[in-house]
């Protein structure tokens, strides 16, 4: 049997099927901002392999770090240990992150660190006296991951509906509707008003992703609804938490998703581009507001820690990623790949089966009515070397944050190419990343 053949009778891949796999491509190695399949062909990698390869596949830095750092200590128990990755990775982050988010929980995964942010926020509520407030606010549209809590304060209406008889419920304002640049509004913000207004003496914090919801509706809206967010979470007693998982580290433009509003949350999480997509690390980056009182209240101790918790590889992955990002000028290069996808895709709006195209820092998307049938999307990626992996009614780029003028533009022209193919059968089920 073939490693092909043993994969598609014996691995599950994401959101797949083992009864009838979809196709998948056997990578060999990968460099930059490519990926070498078996065969010798190589595709660019326009979704960043989820996001997360900022700086580029096996970047020689994180390599290096990485190899060094297992010469001496691949992994500890972070109860009753600590080490020096961990310390110097919290102290970068601290500086990276907008001041006063200087208390570090490391996890393992970005769905981990948002578990870790909302358990933050009921602790913190019950160390106050308020056990009550154990409910969560999340906006629909939005995404947090695949792990139970992060399911349950994902859209209600989205990817996860088959699992709402194990979640549990919480509260959803709608989705905001004002675009990053457009006006601002407050009536968008009507829905959150009200809903806090009956339900505030519930609630220990409001979680949402800034400006850049993806998962569940790539949708870019407006940071005029994150200050209003800030007010209403200050005037109830109630925590705010922005998810920067997808949207930091410079995917839209400015370091922070959050940071075109011009405050800050008293938690954040962080992940994916955190090690460049070397290594799996995520943080919970908390106030020392929200530590000090968890830390006086009862039992004292926060109570959670994973058994990879600041395991020392991904600390030493992430400690060169940040220094990265700290030595290059990524505004400017993400300025860049802006500009390009905004201009190459903008002839795209009018096509018969194209509903919006929208762009974001280097987020390029757009949004059909129907998908084109999966031999096209396969025909597209083999003609341009262009690795896309289309979900939903959205066809969409996020290139590492390092790709050159002329590799934006072979993705400007695949995303075209694809765009302009005719729309394929419906799909059975809705199947998201």
């Amino acid at each position: 049997m073939s490693p092909l053949d043993y994969d598609r009778t014996h691995i599950w891949h994401p959101y797949a099927s083992l009864g009838n796999p979809p196709p998948v491509h056997l990578a060999k190695s990968a460099s930059g901002v490519e990926i070498e399949l078996a065969d010798g062909s190589k595709l660019i990698d326009a979704v960043s392999s989820w996001w997360c390869v900022a700086h580029g596949h096996n970047h020689p830095a994180i390599v290096d770090a990485v190899r060094r750092q297992s010469e001496r200590l691949c992994h500890v128990m972070f109860g009753g240990f600590t080490h020096e990755p961990a310390i110097q990775l919290a102290e970068k982050l601290a500086a990276f992150a907008p001041p006063g988010l200087d208390r570090v929980f490391f996890a393992d995964s970005g769905s981990i660190s948002v578990e870790v942010a909302a358990k933050m926020a009921v602790q913190y509520q019950n160390a106050l006296g308020h056990p009550e407030k154990n409910k969560l606010v999340a906006l629909k549209g939005g995404y947090h991951g695949d792990t139970s809590l992060c399911m349950a304060l994902s859209d209600p209406d989205g990817m996860h509906t088959l699992f709402k008889g194990v979640m549990t419920r919480h509260f959803f304002a709608e989705k905001p509707a004002i675009p990053t640049h457009g006006v601002w509004n407050p009536a968008d913000a009507e829905s959150l008003r009200t809903l806090l207004a009956a339900h505030a003496g519930e609630v220990a914090a409001l979680i949402c992703e800034p400006v850049f919801q993806a998962a569940n509706a790539m949708n870019f809206y407006h940071p005029g609804y994150l200050r209003e967010m800030r007010r209403l979470c200050d005037d109830y007693g109630i925590l705010l938490i922005f998810d920067e998982i997808a949207a930091g580290c410079c995917r839209t433009g400015p370091r922070w998703a959050h940071a075109r509003a011009g405050i800050t949350p008293d938690i954040m999480t962080v992940g994916k581009a955190l090690t460049g997509g070397h290594l799996t690390l995520a943080a919970t980056l908390a106030s020392a507001k929200v530590a000090d009182a968890i830390s006086n209240g009862s039992p004292g101790a926060f109570m959670h820690g994973p058994t990879y918790m600041a395991n020392p590889l991904a600390c030493a992955a992430a400690c060169a990623s940040l220094d990265l990002f700290a030595q290059g000028d990524y505004e400017a290069k993400v300025a860049r790949i802006e500009r390009q996808f905004t201009e190459g895709l903008a002839p795209l709006r009018g096509r018969p089966n194209v509903r919006d195209v929208r762009v974001l820092g280097a987020v390029g998307v757009v949004e059909v009515g129907r998908l084109p049938a999966a031999a096209d999307i396969e025909r597209v990626i083999r003609t341009h070397g262009v690795w896309l992996r289309p979900f939903c009614n959205f066809i969409y780029a996020m290139p590492p944050l390092v790709s050159d003028s002329r590799t934006v533009t072979r993705i400007v022209e695949a995303l075209g190419d694809l765009a302009s193919a005719p729309p394929g059968p419906p799909v059975e089920g809705d199947f998201h990343e």
